[in-house]
């Protein structure tokens, strides 16, 4: 008996030294941060699930700062989500023209393809990545926040208080949103419900980034990516005469709210973001 416990405690011993070298590490790759190191960190912004009540604000000015001052912070981390993801993706192509793609590499690029609704068998090429590198952009911080005050009326239409819908986007699987009033008979569209503002803002740059609706504002995005040009609102809004049935009236509204809100949100902006102070 005493002999069978030695040999025991030798064979213990001797897997306790070898299990080190058995135990295989799992293929997780810790994101770069060197990647991202020249972009402003990914805020975290309070989930909103509710809305400010904007119906009892008399003064339009301060309706229209305490709106923007509400949705800014969230578009803009949305925004510098983005362009960390951007950043990634030029990473992961470089590697991928040195034949260096990692499993995590493919792993993030399955998980794009998803989420900016590419083709499940799309092969991984220059293609693939020309198609990525189109959707995953930002949308300018002026053009989500006249569109979000015109679709919901400045945070007063029944869908934005009721369904947190800022950009008036549809569903159409039953019970998905809330029904519209004037809906054609026959009509299956709903105006979708969302659970936080956050989550609205999330899937309209997702729908603006993705539907076919929107390839010429992607396009338009993209040249002045080639160009080295600035990515401005009133450049973009030219390619959203689909989002609305008024077509080119939709984008001259647009264009003149741009105009005249332009003051307000640079002001709200310089309030929530001022510069610092030196020391």
């Amino acid at each position: 008996m005493r002999l069978l416990t030695i040999l025991l405690f030798i064979v213990l011993s001797i897997a306790a030294l070898l299990l080190p070298w058995l135990i295989k590490e799992p293929d997780v790759k810790v994101p770069d941060q060197s990647v991202t190191a020249h972009l402003p960190a990914i805020p975290e912004v309070e989930v909103k699930r509710d809305l400010p009540d904007f119906m009892s604000m008399t003064d339009v000015t301060e309706k229209k700062e305490e709106f923007f001052r509400f949705l800014l912070p969230l578009v803009e981390a949305e925004n510098i989500r983005i362009l960390h993801d951007r950043a990634y993706l030029k990473a992961i192509y470089e590697r991928y023209k040195n034949g260096e793609l990692t499993a995590a590499d493919k792993k993030q690029i399955e998980e794009w393809i998803d989420y900016y609704r590419l083709e499940d068998d799309i092969a991984i090429d220059d293609n693939l990545f020309g198609l990525l590198k189109r959707r995953i952009d930002i949308i300018p911080e002026m053009m989500v926040l006249v569109q979000a005050a015109n679709e919901s009326g400045w945070g007063t239409s029944r869908f934005s208080r009721k369904g947190l819908n800022l950009f008036g986007q549809w569903c159409y699987s039953k019970g998905c949103g809330l029904v519209p009033t004037g809906r054609v008979e026959g009509g299956r569209h709903e105006v979708a419900q969302f659970d936080s503002v956050n989550a609205s803002v999330k899937s309209y740059m997702r729908n603006i980034n993705t539907h076919g609706a929107y390839l010429d504002l992607r396009l338009l995005r993209e040249q002045k990516r080639l160009n080295n040009a600035d990515i401005l609102a009133r450049d973009l809004i030219t390619g959203l005469s689909s989002y609305s049935e008024r077509g080119e009236d939709y984008i001259e509204e647009l264009r003149a709210m741009i105009r005249i809100n332009r003051p307000i949100v640079e002001r709200v902006s310089e309030e929530l973001n001022p510069p610092p102070q030196p020391e």
